[in-house]
């Protein structure tokens, strides 16, 4: 049995990742294809089951494993998968830095370092995150520099971030962040759609005073697509749009709370979108403070998912997306860069508005 060392600094801790049986597997039918046993087609799963003496459920997870990795391509119910070797053999192991916002723990990233770890690469997590760094563009660079590693993956960067990036020789994935017209192999979920949809609804709803409140690396030097979709409705129903609705701030907790107790001083808004589920969290509990109710005083919107939401009454208004194709790209993009590809390819997840019972119609003074 194969065990695996994780030095994971993102979580503070270290684990032990120990192969399943299917990884196994995967592993030894990872070899045999490369030594050449089989040649365009893969054999069955019934077949390999029988000559290696494990279960055709677990054989069918390793052969799934490569499936992931590249190396076979499904055929439908019923056929052979194709055999799908990359020129001059396997892909190589590589040290993929993990560059991230900051340390709160998102599921998703968890989840990617460990397939990463499956896929045979050593993922590990920079020394500082993004904001730790003061999204400082000269500051990201001497950490690069100084950084052994192969590959890069960047969460949330700012356009110049990621600018900076793709220019480098070494490749790097853009996980979220101002991706758009950048030369650089990205992912996300499609939110500008939905950023229209939501605000929408609000302006239906009679909220004319609506604030969205997000990081500054969304707006700016300009607003990112999703934000300039909000203010976009806004000023296509008459709405005189302004700092008020995209409004700048102290990206710290006490810049936080500044912020809402400028917005609540005087004119204070109906309706309020927030782009994280911190924020989210942490303006419910200032208007629970304040006296104000969601959503008979105040509607509220976050834009992300969290699986904490689940747990929430009333139900969150939120925009959602399922994490895993995303991840799942990271992983593909992994592969083909480990076999020398030159991969840029951008990919967009559904995502969906759900209107749940934190918004309701605009108390109106």
């Amino acid at each position: 049995m194969k065990l695996v060392l994780i030095s994971d600094s993102y979580l503070g801790v270290k684990t032990f990742h120990v192969l399943t049986a299917a990884e196994q597997v995967g592993e030894y039918l990872r070899d045999e294809l490369c030594r050449g046993a089989w040649g365009g087609r893969m054999p069955g799963g019934s077949r390999l089951a029988t000559e290696l003496g494990v279960g055709r459920d677990t054989v069918e997870a390793a052969l799934q494993i490569l499936e992931r990795d590249g190396l076979l391509v499904p055929q439908g119910a019923g056929r052979r998968r194709r055999i799908e070797l990359p020129e001059g053999g396997v892909a190589r192991p590589m040290r993929v830095a993990i560059l991230v916002t900051d340390r709160l723990s998102e599921g998703h990233i968890i989840e990617l370092f460990h397939l990463l770890v499956e896929a045979g690469h050593q993922p590990f997590h920079a020394t500082k995150t993004l904001l730790e760094l003061g999204m400082d563009l000269g500051r990201v660079a001497r950490l690069v520099n100084r950084t052994e590693a192969d590959a890069w993956i960047v969460a949330a960067g700012s356009r110049e971030i990621l600018e900076w990036f793709s220019r480098q020789p070494k490749p790097a994935f853009a996980l979220f962040g101002r991706r758009g017209q950048v030369s650089i192999a990205a992912a996300g979920p499609d939110k500008e759609p939905l950023f229209a949809a939501a605000t929408d609804r609000l302006i239906k709803l009679g909220h004319r005073r609506i604030s969205l409140v997000c990081r500054s690396q969304r707006r700016l030097p300009q607003p990112g697509p999703p934000e300039r979709a909000f203010l976009d409705k806004l000023a296509a129903h008459g709405i005189t749009t302004g700092d008020f609705n995209l409004p700048d701030w102290e990206e710290s907790k006490e810049g936080f709370l500044t912020l809402l107790d400028a917005l609540f001083s005087t004119t204070p808004p109906t309706a309020l979108i927030l782009e994280e589920a911190y924020l989210y969290n942490a303006a419910f509990h200032y208007l629970a403070k304040r006296g104000l109710r969601v959503p008979e005083d105040v509607s509220l919107i976050c834009t992300d998912y969290n699986p904490d939401f689940a747990w929430c009454e009333p139900s969150v208004a939120q925009i959602h997306w399922d994490y895993r194709p995303v991840v799942r790209r990271v992983v593909r993009w992994a592969a083909n860069v480990s076999q020398g590809k030159d991969d840029r390819r951008q990919t967009l997840t559904k995502a969906e508005f759900i209107s749940g019972g934190t918004i309701g119609p605009a108390k109106i003074k």
